[in-house]
Parts: C-alpha cells; structure tokens; sequence
C-alpha cells in the first residue's frame, strides 16, 4: 500500500495542499461497487477516496462529486448529461501525460470517476520559492505537459483548468500526470448559485475571465502561467482583490520573469510575450509549438 506522502493531494482541485487528516468526512463503505479504503484529498467539487475495485482486485482514485447535493430539478439533470459526457471524453484520452480514468457511475445522486491512483505529488509543492525546482527541469516538464495538451486537443477535449494543484508529478520515477480533466466545466454549471468562477482565476486567460469562447490557446495561457509559478516563485499577475486581479489578466502586461529571477535564460521572457499574450492568435499556436519552444529554450538558454 503506497504511503500518504506517495498519494495524498493525488486528484485535489484546489489550489491548497490538503491530505486525509484535512476536511475529513465519515468515510461510508462503498460508492458504487467500489470499497473505500480512505480519503486522500478534498475539492471544491467533491471528495477523493483511495478505493478498492474488487472485481479485479484493483486500488484506484475515486473522485466523489455530491451531484444531488449541488444540483436540484433541471440544473440536476443538466449536470448530470454533462458530467458523463465530460468523463466519457476524458476516459477515451490515452497519453503518458494525461491520468487514465477507467470507469465512470452514479450512486444514491453521488457520481464518481475511477482514476489511476498516482504516486508523488502536485506540481504545486514546488512553486515555493525554497522548493523550486532547477530552470531546465522546469522546462522540460512543462515541454511534456504540452504534449499531453497537443493529444487532448487533438481530441477535441479542453481541459479549462490548467495549474500546478493539477498535476502529478513523481521526481523519483519522472512520472508526470495532469489530472481532472472535465471537473471545470461542471463547476461552470454550478457558479451561477454558488459564485464559483470557472477555472482558478490567478492562472485563466483573459478570454476565459471575460466569458468568451475557452479553445486550446487558453488551456496553454494557463500552462504558460504555471511554467512562470514555477520558475519564478509567484504568479505573473497580481493584485489584492478579485476585480484587480482579472483587470490585470485582462488588460496589463506581466512582469518580467527575469526581472523577479534575473538568472533565467536570456529568451525566457521572449518566450512569455508569446505564452501570455491577451489575444490568442498572438500565442503559440498549440501544444506541439509550445514544447518545440520550451525545448529549443533549453537547447539555447543563452539566446
């Protein structure tokens, strides 16, 4: 059985760092035919369990989303057309870089999603400024993030939430996972009762804040923002409210990365002009540019 360090936080989607002590609720036995075992994180959307298939005897993450708690009449029926048709989309994407969903079902008005159970931890642990990792790692995992979004847009899949507290990644094994695919457009069904805004605001692009058709570019202004985090310690934009913060996103230019960590390559900043720009047609024009990009980069870091 792996160890809380190796699972927690696997499929939380947050931004906090959360593990089974954290927001624990009473754990019931099972959820469809599956054993839960523990809970292993907690989202704004639902619980995850470590769970126990027992028709093939296989331990899995099971995302536990509370639809009839949330959702009541048409918006219930709503949600629920739109959660089975988001996993099921999701569930047909087969990349190394892309978590593996296996199954999806209702239970009592609960839907839950069965998911690789992943070793490490959120990308998100690393954007401490004392825990960041080396520039040319940093690159090359971002690089391989793009390629799973080049696959998942191929696929006509969006994945509308792109950030650090989404991905997996495994230092010991190198193993890299970008998860919850398809949470966010559910949570888009729901902010017009609760005020949860689509996406986490910090790392939307300015399409996404202003409610205007979300395609691929925007998944990789969020991909361009986590690489920033990640390099730099802190976020591109920011500001001490909500409104200031999407008018920023919106409407004010980044600052430079080299100038919060002047020991960046010399083409990083080229490099987010393009990732982060306001018009999506100014951006990269998909995954596959971006990780040629991110890799030519690391190539030439002196350029």
């Amino acid at each position: 059985m792996r160890n809380s360090a190796e699972t927690t936080l696997a499929l939380d989607s947050t931004g906090s760092r959360s593990g089974p002590a954290a927001g624990r609720l009473p754990l019931p036995a099972r959820l469809g035919r599956y054993q839960l075992l523990e809970q292993i994180g907690k989202g704004a959307m639902g619980v995850v369990y470590r769970a126990l298939d027992p028709m093939i005897n296989r331990e899995v993450a099971l995302k536990a989303i509370p639809l009839a708690a949330e959702f009541e009449g048409d918006e219930l029926v709503d949600a629920r057309v739109k959660f089975f048709r988001e996993a099921e989309m999701a569930g047909r994407l087969s990349h190394p870089h892309i978590v593996t969903i296996f199954d999806a079902g209702e239970d009592a008005g609960t839907a839950y999603i069965a998911m690789e159970l992943l070793r490490g931890r959120h990308l998100v642990d690393f954007t401490e400024p004392a825990r960041l990792l080396p520039p040319a790692i940093v690159i090359e995992i971002v690089a391989r993030l793009a390629d799973g979004l080049q696959y998942a847009h191929l696929n006509q899949v969006v994945h509308r939430d792109i950030k650090p507290a989404n991905v997996m990644f495994d230092p010991p094994s190198g193993e890299l996972k970008i998860t919850d695919f398809g949470i966010a457009r559910l949570t888009d069904s729901n902010r017009t009762r609760t005020g949860v805004v689509l996406g986490t605001p910090s790392f939307m692009s300015p399409e996404q804040l202003q409610g205007r058709a979300v395609t691929g570019s925007s998944d990789l202004f969020s991909l361009g923002v986590t690489l920033y985090q990640l390099l730099t310690g802190q976020l591109p934009f920011r500001a001490d409210s909500m409104p200031g913060l999407m008018l920023k996103i919106v409407q004010e230019p980044h600052v430079p990365a080299r100038a919060v960590v002047p020991a960046l390559p010399l083409a990083v900043d080229a490099f987010f002009e393009r990732a982060l720009a306001k018009n999506p047609a100014e951006r990269f024009p998909s995954g596959a540019a971006m990780a040629l990009a991110l890799r030519e980069l690391n190539k030439h870091p002196g350029s």
